[in-house]
């Protein structure tokens, strides 16, 4: 009886794939696999790619109208978190086209599918809750440190935000802040929806594998989130439009850096 019960211990303690040590060349061959993949099936996704933008700009939609013009800049920063959620579609294109298998735009939404996806949703409701907390520490800086009183024109509101020295501290302050949101994401998501994606594993395995990679190799996947933020920077400049070939290139680029880092085959204990 005792020897039962440890193996069923045993078989439910959460587990995580091996992880490597990659450096900056890994970061630079990522990107190039992805553009490589991008321009393959681009034809493919493109309309999908702007998926993002769509929901950019609903974002900035629904909040002009609830007159919140003190969040558009939150709200749009966030939507950074959601990425690794978004692009969980183009992970599974370029894990095809790795197997050699059809990679089309309507295996997009093949994930699905997947045994794992109930993990994917879990780990993407925590996106979800991790944007409204940010959110809500957005309207708190603010209130913080101008007060709860916010201008009716984005006239105004730029005005308030660069003209005094309490909009400088609020901004500084509030990247900050934003900044640790990030880092979050960064070390929960980046390896754990590409793993979910390639295998079958519970959520709790999925993070605690990314957050074991980011560990392992945290000067790199800083450099990686910095890129990250810098892509979708330039993306975002024409009118959000970019990020149409931006986002599904770092989806692509994200899978390729999750092959790099996890050994694919065999599995540890979570130490």
């Amino acid at each position: 009886m005792a020897i039962t019960r440890e193996m069923a211990m045993a078989a439910a303690a959460p587990r995580r794939a091996r992880i490597r040590r990659i450096g900056t060349d890994d970061l630079r061959a990522s990107l190039r696999d992805g553009w490589a993949d991008f321009r393959d099936k681009r034809g493919d996704i493109i309309l999908l790619g702007l998926l993002y933008p769509l929901v950019g700009f609903l974002a900035v939609l629904a909040s002009l109208g609830s007159f919140h013009l003190e969040l558009l800049f939150p709200v749009f920063a966030g939507l950074t978190l959601l990425g690794p959620l978004v692009a969980t579609g183009f992970y599974e294109i370029a894990r095809r086209r790795e197997a050699g298998d059809p990679a089309g735009w309507s295996h997009f939404f093949d994930v699905t599918k997947s045994p794992s996806f109930p993990a994917m949703m879990g780990i993407g409701g925590g996106l979800f809750l991790l944007f409204g907390l940010w959110l809500l520490a957005a309207a708190g800086i603010w209130v913080a440190f101008l007060g709860p009183d916010v201008p009716d024109t984005p006239g105004g509101l730029m005005a308030q935000v660069f003209g005094t020295p309490a909009g400088w501290q609020m901004m500084v302050v509030g990247n900050l802040v934003g900044l640790g949101f990030a880092v979050v994401v960064l070390a929960v998501s980046t390896v754990a929806l590409p793993m979910l994606v390639d295998r079958e594993a519970t959520a709790a395995e999925a993070v605690l594998t990314s957050v074991a990679a980011f560990r392992a190799n945290s000067g790199v996947m800083l450099r990686w989130g910095l890129t990250v933020a810098v892509v979708l920077i330039l993306g975002a400049i024409p009118v959000l439009i970019g990020l149409a070939v931006a986002l599904p290139v770092l989806g692509y680029a994200t899978w390729h850096l999750y092959t790099r880092v996890v050994e694919r085959d065999g599995a540890a204990p979570v130490a």
